[in-house]
C-alpha cells in the first residue's frame, strides 16, 4: 500500500515571513523547495509518488518571484486531486500594509511588483492577486505583530507530531480601532460592557492590572456574558477537536484593546489553561491610545 504524503503549499504576501516558515519546517524534517514555479507542481507530485515513501512531508514555497507562472497556481493545486495519496494543505502568511512597508524599508529590498510603481501600490496589487488563493487556505497566519521567533513557534505548534491531535486555544484581545485579527476563528465584541477608559484612575492601566480586571468583571452584564460564553466555548472546543482542528483563536475585542478585552481574555485563559493547551495574547494593549 502506498504511503500518504503530506504536502504543504506555503504562499502569501511578500515580506510576511515565508523564509522563516520554510526554515522552521526544515528544522521539523520537511523536505522543502523554495520558489517552485506553480506549473511544476503536478510534475513534482509525480516525483513524490515515485519516491516509494522516502519523502513523507514536503513543503513548497510558491510566490510572486516566479510571477510569470503564478497565474497557474489554482489550476496546479486542483490537479493534485489526481494524486489520491497526496494530502495537501495551504498555509497563507499575511501582514498588514504598514508592517510590510516597514520591513521592506528596513531590509532595503525591492518588492516584486514595485518596479514600475510605489512600494505601497505593489503591496496592494499583490494583495489583489492573492485574494483567491487566500480564500482557499487551510491556515492563515497574520505576522504583522510577530517576531521571527514567535512565527517559528506558531509553525512548530501547527506541524509538530505531538501537537497534531491536540487542540491549542489562543485567547486574543484586540482593539476594533486597529482591525479584526485575520487569523481569528471566533470573534466576540465586548464593547457593550462599561468602559474603564472613562474612569480617570483606570485609564492609564490595562486589563492585566487588578483594579481594571476587577472593574470589568464586577458588572452583572459581564458575569452573565461570561457564563454564556464559557458555556458556548465548552460546547464548541471538543467538536472542533473531533473535526481535526489543531489551532483555534478566540478573539475578544473592545474599542482600543487595552482594558475590557484584555481583562476578559485573561479571565478565559484562567478558566481553560488547566484543562486545555491554552495561551493568551494581547495584540493591541501596548499601543498608544
Amino acid at each position: 500500500m502506498e504511503r500518504e504524503v503530506n504536502l504543504l503549499i506555503i504562499t502569501g504576501m511578500s515580506g510576511a515571513g515565508k523564509t522563516v516558515a520554510v526554515q522552521s519546517l526544515e528544522d521539523l524534517g520537511f523536505f522543502c523547495v523554495d520558489n517552485l514555479p506553480s506549473q511544476l507542481i503536478p510534475k513534482f507530485a509525480e516525483l513524490i509518488e515515485q519516491s516509494d515513501g522516502r519523502i513523507g512531508r514536503v513543503a513548497l514555497v510558491i510566490d510572486l518571484r516566479s510571477r510569470e507562472f503564478f497565474h497557474s497556481l489554482i489550476a496546479s493545486i486542483d490537479s493534485l486531486a489526481a494524486h489520491p495519496h497526496i494530502h495537501y494543505q495551504i498555509l497563507f502568511l499575511d501582514a498588514d500594509d504598514g508592517a510590510l512597508v516597514r520591513r521592506y524599508k528596513e531590509t532595503r529590498r525591492r518588492h516584486p511588483l514595485s518596479q514600475q510603481s510605489s512600494l505601497l501600490d505593489g503591496i496592494q496589487e499583490e494583495r489583489t492577486m492573492l485574494e483567491e488563493i487566500k480564500g482557499r487556505a487551510h491556515q492563515i497566519i497574520d505576522t504583522s505583530h510577530l517576531r521571527p521567533a514567535q512565527l517559528k513557534e506558531k509553525i512548530t505548534a501547527f506541524f509538530t507530531g505531538e501537537e497534531q491531535n491536540r487542540l491549542s486555544i489562543t485567547f486574543m484581545s484586540f482593539g476594533f480601532k486597529y482591525g479584526v485579527p485575520i487569523d481569528a476563528d471566533l470573534v466576540f465584541d465586548v464593547r457593550f460592557l462599561p468602559n474603564p477608559h472613562y474612569v480617570d484612575s483606570l485609564r492609564p492601566l490595562t486589563g492585566k492590572e487588578r483594579d481594571v480586571y476587577e472593574y470589568v468583571l464586577k458588572w452583572a452584564e459581564t458575569k452573565q456574558f461570561l457564563q454564556r460564553l464559557t458555556d458556548l466555548l465548552t460546547f464548541l472546543f471538543p467538536h472542533y477537536q473531533r473535526e481535526g482542528k489543531t489551532q483555534l483563536v478566540v478573539a475578544i475585542g473592545c474599542t482600543g484593546g487595552k482594558h475590557r478585552s484584555v481583562a476578559l481574555a485573561e479571565y478565559l485563559h484562567s478558566q481553560y489553561e488547566e484543562q486545555l493547551h491554552a495561551s493568551v495574547h494581547h495584540r493591541d494593549w501596548k499601543k498608544d491610545h
